[in-house]
C-alpha cells in the first residue's frame, strides 16, 4: 500500500487494553496487528476481544496478553485479489494480514478496498510515442497504441483498466503522430481522470520520456508501454513494489520455447548424454514497471534510454531491481499478427489466453 496505514495498527504483546483501545480508534481499521519487536505477527485484536476480556474481569491497565487472537488467517504477499477475496469470504473476516516466509507483517488486505480500490495519488506513465514500423500499413497514419481494438484504441484499453484499480493521474508520453492522441484524450476528463503529455522532440527509447516528468514524482509510479493488453493488476504490482522496498520492479513472463530437434550433449568429441527437443524456460519484460522516484537520479532529461538500460544503471548503483512474475493473459500487440490476435480474443470477450509471448 503506497500509504501504508497498517503501520498505524501494530501493537506490542506487552500493551494493555488502553493502548489497544487507542490503537484501534486511532487506526480505524477494526483491527489491530500485535507484533514482536522484529515486527513477527503475534496475533490480531479486535473490539470484540476487548470486550470479551471485559467480561471476563479485566480493567483498562490489564495487559491484553490473554486475550490476542493468535491463530489468525494470514496470507503471503504474492496471493492474488481475487483467492484473498474468496478466502476473507469463506471465512466471515474483512481484515487479514499480509506475511512474509518469517511471518513478518508486510501489510493488510481490506475487503472494502478489494471491492472497491481506493484513489491512488500515484502517477501512471503511458509510453505512447513508438512507430510502430512493424504494424504498417496499419501505422501508416496512426499511432500505434491508438490503434483500435474491440471498437477502442489499445490505450484507451490501459487507461480504463488502470482507472478501476483507483488510478486517475496519467502521463502520456507521445512523439509520432501526438497530436491524434491528444486530440482523443484532451484532458482526461472524458474518462473522469486527469492527463497530462510528455512530449518528445526524437524518439527517447522505452525509458527516456520519464527523465522530462517535471515536477518530478514524489510517490512510486507505474510505466507502461501503450502497447500492451493484459489482465495484470497495476495495483497489485504496485504494493508489490513498496512492499519489497525496491527502487525498480519489472513485470516479467515466463516464457516457454521447445527446441524443434533432439539435442547432443558433449565434452570435447565425447558424447555424454542426449536431451530429445528439449524445453527452455526464460523470463521475458512484459514492457510494464514500477519506479520510485529516486530512479531518475541516474537519468538525464532529453537522453534516449532504454527500461533495461535504466535497470543496469540502477545496478551499477547498488539500487535493488527486482521482478514481479505475472500469471494474467497477456499481449505484446508489436507485429501485424498480434493486431489479428488482439482482434479475436477481444471478439471473444477474453484480451488473451497467455499463451502469446513478446517479440
Amino acid at each position: 500500500m503506497s500509504e501504508e496505514p497498517w503501520r498505524k495498527i501494530l501493537l506490542s504483546p506487552g500493551a494493555t487494553l488502553q493502548d489497544a483501545i487507542r490503537c484501534l480508534n486511532d487506526g480505524g481499521l477494526q483491527i489491530a496487528l500485535v507484533v514482536s519487536s522484529d515486527g513477527t505477527l503475534v496475533g490480531t485484536m479486535t473490539d470484540g476481544d476487548i470486550r470479551r476480556g471485559l467480561l471476563r474481569g479485566l480493567d483498562l491497565n490489564s495487559h491484553i496478553d490473554t486475550i490476542i487472537h493468535r491463530d489468525s488467517l494470514v496470507v503471503p504477499a504474492q496471493l492474488g485479489r481475487d483467492t484473498v477475496l474468496q478466502l476473507m469470504q469463506a471465512n466471515k473476516i474483512h481484515q487479514l494480514p499480509i506475511v512474509d516466509e518469517g511471518r513478518h507483517v508486510v501489510g493488510l488486505h481490506l475487503w472494502d478496498e478489494l471491492l472497491d480500490p481506493r484513489q491512488r495519488p500515484n502517477l501512471m506513465v503511458i509510453m505512447s510515442g513508438g512507430q510502430g514500423t512493424r504494424l504498417r500499413p496499419h501505422t501508416e497514419h496512426c499511432p500505434k497504441s491508438m490503434l483500435p481494438v474491440g471498437g477502442k484504441p489499445m490505450l484507451e484499453h490501459i487507461i480504463e483498466r488502470a482507472k478501476a484499480e483507483g488510478f486517475h493521474r496519467f502521463v502520456l508520453a507521445i512523439h509520432y503522430l501526438g497530436n491524434m492522441i491528444e486530440e482523443h484524450f484532451g484532458d482526461g476528463s472524458r474518462w473522469q481522470v486527469q492527463i497530462d503529455y510528455l512530449r518528445e522532440d526524437s524518439p527517447l527509447g522505452t525509458a527516456g520520456a520519464i527523465g522530462l516528468l517535471t515536477p518530478r514524482p514524489q510517490a512510486p509510479f507505474v510505466v507502461s508501454n501503450g502497447d500492451v493488453l493484459t489482465d495484470i493488476r497495476y495495483g497489485e504490482l504496485l504494493d508489490f513494489h513498496c512492499r519489497h522496498g525496491a527502487v525498480a520492479t519489472m513485470a516479467v513472463r515466463l516464457h516457454e520455447w521447445q527446441h524443434p530437434f533432439g539435442v547432443v550433449r558433449t565434452k570435447g568429441v565425447d558424447i555424454i548424454g542426449f536431451e530429445e527437443k528439449p524445453i527452455s524456460r526464460s523470463h521475458i519484460n512484459a514492457g510494464i514497471y514500477v519506479l520510485a522516484p529516486s530512479a531518475l537520479d541516474v537519468m538525464k532529461a532529453g537522453e534516449h534510454c532504454d527500461m533495461p538500460t535504466l535497470f543496469s544503471r540502477l545496478q551499477e548503483h547498488a539500487a535493488r531491481t527486482i521482478v514481479y512474475p505475472m500469471h494474467e493473459p497477456w499481449l505484446d500487440v508489436g507485429r501485424i499478427d498480434d493486431l489479428a490476435r488482439a482482434h479475436t480474443l477481444k471478439s471473444k470477450g477474453n484480451e488473451n489466453d497467455g499463451s502469446t509471448q513478446q517479440a
